[in-house]
């Protein structure tokens, strides 16, 4: 199809315009450029080595194959990284959020072994030790998911220098509930991994009642902007959460 056709032969018009770039940029420059043509060289062929990926349609048909049938997610999913881990590289974006399946997403990890939707197996109670063993599977594997994204982030150096990219990036890893069976906000868990706002890291911390909002406060000062509250002000009471200092 026509779309198809335009992927595949972007870079190919563009070498003009390339060439003439790269003749005008210092050494640096010309290695960011030679990698990022790279990297959507190899996105192209990776889009189109199958049809269930391809962009050909005219318009985008989600039901049911993203909710239900979730066999593609692992891949989807390296591909989500590489393209997050390239736009930091090329400077395309500071900040960026990578979600799996919406809050009552039912993905059905089959090529883990489970055969019932992860929403379904969340909501049974704790003593149920066989879901509880497809859920410790399920969360291994995102698990996987945030090891690959940080391992990604840290082979790959800074653009001008200053060590890798996770020196320079914090990553968060949450999830929106304690507890999917009771719809508890109380012990929500959150990773943190990453330099990139100077936290200090190696530690498991357990603040109690401490509200979330406190946490988000926190990173915005880490960005240099030192607000006062997020969100319910009665959640904001005692400010930054200098545990994280």
């Amino acid at each position: 199809m026509k779309d198809q056709e335009s992927l595949k032969s972007i870079l190919d018009e563009l070498q003009g315009d390339l060439k003439k770039l790269a003749s005008n940029v210092n050494s640096e420059d010309r290695q960011l450029l030679e990698e990022q043509t790279t990297f959507v060289r190899e996105m192209e062929q990776e889009l189109n080595s199958t049809s269930d990926l391809s962009i050909g349609h005219a318009v985008p048909e989600l039901e049911p194959g993203v909710k239900e049938e979730t066999d593609n997610m692992p891949r989807l999913s390296k591909m989500q990284i590489e393209l997050m881990v390239n736009s930091f590289v090329t400077d395309s974006a500071r900040v960026a959020t990578l979600q799996y399946t919406n809050s009552v997403g039912d993905a059905k990890m089959k090529w883990l072994g489970v055969e019932q939707g992860h929403h379904e197996l969340s909501h049974n109670p704790d003593n149920d030790e066989k879901s509880q063993e497809k859920l410790t599977k399920i969360n291994k594997w995102y698990a996987e998911q945030m090891a690959y994204l940080a391992k990604r982030l840290a082979e790959t150096p800074e653009p001008g220098g200053g060590g890798s990219l996770l020196d320079n990036t914090l990553i968060v890893w949450t999830n929106e509930l304690g507890k999917g069976n009771s719809h508890t906000l109380d012990n929500i868990p959150f990773v943190l991994v990453g330099n990139g706002l100077d936290f200090t890291m190696g530690r498991s911390l357990k603040l109690g009642k401490v509200p979330h909002n406190r946490l988000l406060i926190s990173l915005a000062h880490g960005f240099g902007h030192h607000i006062e509250r997020f969100g319910n002000p009665d959640f904001c009471r005692g400010g930054v959460l200098s545990e994280l200092s």
